[in-house]
């Protein structure tokens, strides 16, 4: 159903500035403007804004209200799990399955917005939900019962100035999908770009207060009831409401795709809907109309010669540069959100579900990430100290074998062929055991990840969104400059003073699968880096480590030349080439295997290296790294020539 037309502007210049009277109005203040095409002033009502308190004093002086809200809630609720129950019991809960999958589906959409949300969220996750009901819960997406027309042109008078037919030069007779904040309709301008046009429910903000006042007040009482939950449950729901509240707003939606498309518009294969200005307010928004297929509807997809999972890989990358690098992240990615476009793309629709992970959150997750792979349980007990998981008093003794347990459960795969969901499941039970306390923020990151993990998994069974996620991770610790990810380097490649090859080796081959990886940028960095103050650390261990390996290369050469010089003053000696120790042996090793990978890694060319060597030739730092090697190598060579020449017969001899 919905597929990418062609517009008199590229999607390099498609994007308007929003106006300031806008922006004005989404802030909250109150501004008057004039439709394009009318006379008339409308006056601009206030934005939405979630308050817990003031929804709490309101209901508060309303208690039958909330009584028969709960009642309305519960009833239903009750008696389909009575259903599910007798079904059960006697046998029949197989024949009756796909009737009850109808039943569920039918309730959480007679229950309102809340609930629906929660059946979308349910939609996506093949691995809990029965296939019956699964398929139930996707028309939760995006085929909900449509209201009235006339609300709806109501609505986009009240708007925009005018009725429907003044405004598109067509309109589609009956909405093209009905969700659950607001039904979209297809229209066409007079410029003759094809349109969605999103009218917003109506009693939208009664429905949804009432209910995440009732859910507020829940989460309260079992905090105080349950001892053992510690978390901020009452905080995660505020988080949620805010971010409804926010979805409700048309006019922060459309400023929220401008800011996605500024942000990863440029990412290869994504694609972000041109917002209408000049016809979008508070309850009615137009935007680009994209013809294009679910992500979970891989038949289809396959049959446009489209390959489903490379669109999901694409999307995973997005994600990570949403959650890791800018913090600007879509919070509600389910299929109705995720399109391929005839021509290949993955476009994003619905921007009202939005939210930021902070820059010490975005890096602490990095620093997770990279420690859940290499298997530091220590590093990744700290990591939950950083997040806010774990207070900084918090006992981490007992915290780190539990997850080596958590782990360990997974039959010895690697830790990058777990899915999230696993992790997650398996965390909350260590969770709920030890004194860990879920920040509000959390919750909808792994809202969004679970989610798509759930089209992808959905597509590929196989799919592993972690071990997609590692290249950019190990491309972000090679090229990133931020002290809290090169500390996290030294971390990675230094255990107990010793350099870890193999973890270099690791990183180098993974990041070199990143669609972005600057191999030039990743040697600049890698220069600056080690020739400043801050890579002291890694420096002196690195040049340790090169030492080592300069010795083992020069050994040979160093034997032949004492053996020619000891021949000269007529002191015996046996030609014996010195073999190098293992621990030499394996760094050449390494070191070949690195210089192999650098080779073929996109980007690589001695051409324009070359230059890149020569500048770093007169750097400062390197010369001055460069003279501490050479000293260091000058003086052990010496030594080892003044030992050898000086060396007695008998020890030079075989038998010795």
């Amino acid at each position: 159903m919905i597929v990418k037309t062609d517009t008199p502007s590229s999607q390099g210049d498609r994007h308007q500035e929003i106006p300031e009277n806008v922006i004005q109005a989404s802030a909250g203040r109150l501004s008057n403007r004039k439709h394009p095409h009318v006379a008339k002033t409308i006056s601009e009502p206030e934005s939405l804004r979630y308050d817990a308190e003031e929804i709490t004093t309101y209901y508060q002086r309303r208690p039958l209200q909330v009584l028969r809200r709960i009642v309305t809630v519960l009833q239903p609720t009750i008696a389909f799990a009575i259903g599910l129950w007798w079904d059960q019991k006697r046998g029949a809960y197989v024949k009756n399955e796909y009737r009850h999958a109808v039943k569920l589906r039918e309730l959480l959409t007679k229950l309102g917005p809340a609930y629906i949300k929660i059946g979308q969220a349910l939609s996506t996750r093949p691995d809990l939900v029965p296939p019956l009901y699964l398929e139930e819960l996707t028309r939760l997406q995006d085929q909900l019962p449509a209201f009235p027309n006339e609300i709806a042109y109501q609505f986009i008078e009240e708007e925009l100035g005018l009725g429907p037919e003044a405004i598109y030069t067509e309109f589609s007779s009956q909405p093209i999908a009905a969700a659950s904040l607001g039904q979209v309709y297809k229209g066409k301008l007079s410029t003759g770009e094809e349109v969605a046009v999103k009218v917003q429910r109506p009693d939208l903000r009664e429905c949804i207060t009432i209910d995440l006042y009732i859910l507020r007040r829940l989460c309260a009482w079992a905090v105080q009831k349950f001892k053992r939950i510690r978390s901020d449950l009452v905080g995660i729901l505020d988080e949620l409401g805010q971010r409804i509240f926010e979805e409700m707003d048309y006019i922060h939606e459309g400023e929220n795709a401008e800011h996605f498309y500024q942000l990863y518009g440029h990412i290869q294969d994504i694609y972000v809907p041109k917002i209408y200005w000049e016809y979008t307010n508070r309850r009615v928004l137009t935007m680009e109309w994209i013809n294009g297929t679910k992500l979970t509807q891989a038949k289809e997809i396959a049959a446009q010669g489209i390959d489903a999972r490379y669109l999901i890989e694409v999307g995973v990358q997005c994600s990570l540069r949403q959650l890791l690098e800018n913090g600007f992240f879509h919070a509600d990615p389910h299929p109705g959100n995720l399109l391929a476009t005839t021509d290949g793309k993955l476009a994003y629709l619905d921007f009202g579900m939005m939210s930021e992970v902070k820059p010490a959150q975005r890096y602490g997750l990095i620093e997770a990430i990279v420690h859940v792979v290499n298997r530091d349980f220590e590093g990744l007990a700290n990591d939950y100290v950083k997040l806010e998981f774990l207070s900084p008093d918090t006992d981490l003794s007992p915290i780190i074998p539990a997850f080596g347990k958590v782990f360990a459960n997974v039959q010895g795969a690697s830790v990058a062929e777990f899915n999230i969901k696993s992790i997650t499941d398996d965390l909350s039970a260590l969770m709920y055991e030890y004194p860990f306390r879920v920040p509000p923020y959390y919750a909808l990151i792994i809202r969004s990840l679970v989610t798509l993990e759930g089209i992808a998994i959905y597509i590929d069974p196989d799919f592993k969104v972690l071990n997609e996620a590692y290249p950019y991770v190990a491309k972000r610790l090679l090229t990133d400059t931020a002290v809290e990810l090169r500390t996290s380097l030294r971390d990675l490649l230094f255990k107990e003073g010793s350099f870890r090859w193999n973890r270099l080796e690791n990183l180098l081959k993974n990041a070199r699968k990143s669609q972005d990886y600057d191999l030039a940028l990743a040697l600049d960095g890698a220069v600056d880096f080690l020739s400043s103050e801050r890579g002291g650390f890694i420096r002196d261990r690195l040049v340790d480590e090169m030492l080592k390996s300069f010795d083992a290369l020069g050994r040979n050469v160093l034997h032949q030349l004492t053996y020619m010089l000891r021949e000269r003053v007529g002191i015996t000696a046996v030609n014996q080439t010195p073999a190098a120790t293992v621990e030499q042996q394996e760094t050449l090793e390494h070191i070949k295997r690195i210089v192999n990978i650098l080779q073929e890694t996109r980007g690589f060319d001695p051409v324009t290296i070359a230059p890149q060597i020569a500048q770093a030739m007169v750097n400062p730092g390197v010369q001055r790294l460069g003279q501490q090697i050479t000293t260091q190598l000058f003086q052990k060579a010496l030594t080892r020539m003044i030992r050898e020449l000086l060396a007695s017969e008998e020890i030079s001899s075989p038998t010795s």
